[in-house]
């Protein structure tokens, strides 16, 4: 069998004009995640990614830790974030206030959670966005495209937290509530791990942070 390495992009911009953008901290965790690999012999026989600019970043932290020269990606928007301000003003329309403390922070996640779940259900058609069925059915047909093509191979994918939850809901059949709940879970630079058969796609772990997890490396920890 071969491995799926699904990760989530490094930390970036949060309450920045432009989230789409790592912050220092954020290339350092691709990195470092990319030199774990390399310490432990790791090579990938397809890179798969998103069409954002905080997946390009992010992947080439990764292959420069790696030191990887060819890291030529299968580039998809299948792998692109929802779009969270679309989400929020589609159940709470009107200007939001900039989220800089922790209560407006537990409010502005609060709001998106409740906003997904609309989505999700139909009850809401987020301007600009796709419906669910057409975002989930993006995600599903990478998922189906590593399994037929890279059976016994190791694959890298690089995204962002709603398209990876999503294939985790793929994979586990879990409603979208659960859905949701690890969408809100996923850690910044995270790994999780999909084994690869021709007939099917299992999950080997989640939300992983193996090369942070050193005295020097644990306060790099970061959630958005």
């Amino acid at each position: 069998m071969g491995t799926l390495y699904l990760v989530r992009h490094g930390q970036a911009s949060f309450g920045a004009e432009n989230y789409d953008q790592l912050s220092e901290r954020g290339f350092e965790q691709a990195v470092r995640l990319g030199e774990y690999w390399r310490e432990r012999g790791m090579q990938f026989d397809a890179v798969i990614r998103g069409s954002l600019h905080r997946h390009a970043q992010t992947l080439e932290g990764i292959c420069k830790g790696l030191q990887m020269d060819d890291c030529e990606p299968l580039v998809t928007p299948a792998l692109n974030e929802y779009d969270s301000h679309a989400l929020i003003a589609a159940v709470r329309p009107g200007p939001r206030p900039e989220v800089h403390t922790p209560e407006l922070y537990k409010q502005h996640f609060r709001l998106l959670c409740d906003a997904l779940a609309q989505w999700m259900n139909g009850t809401i058609t987020p301007q600009g966005m796709p419906s669910w069925d057409e975002f989930s059915g993006g995600v599903r047909s990478v998922l189906e495209q590593v399994r037929e093509r890279h059976a016994g191979h190791n694959v890298l994918l690089v995204s962002s937290g709603g398209p990876i939850a999503t294939a985790m809901g793929e994979v586990l059949s879990t409603p979208a509530e659960m859905i949701i709940a690890l969408n809100m879970r996923i850690r910044n630079s995270a790994v999780t791990e999909f084994s690869i058969s021709p007939k099917r796609l299992m999950l080997q772990t989640f939300n992983t942070l193996n090369h942070l997890d050193t005295d020097t490396h644990r306060e790099w920890i970061t959630y958005a």
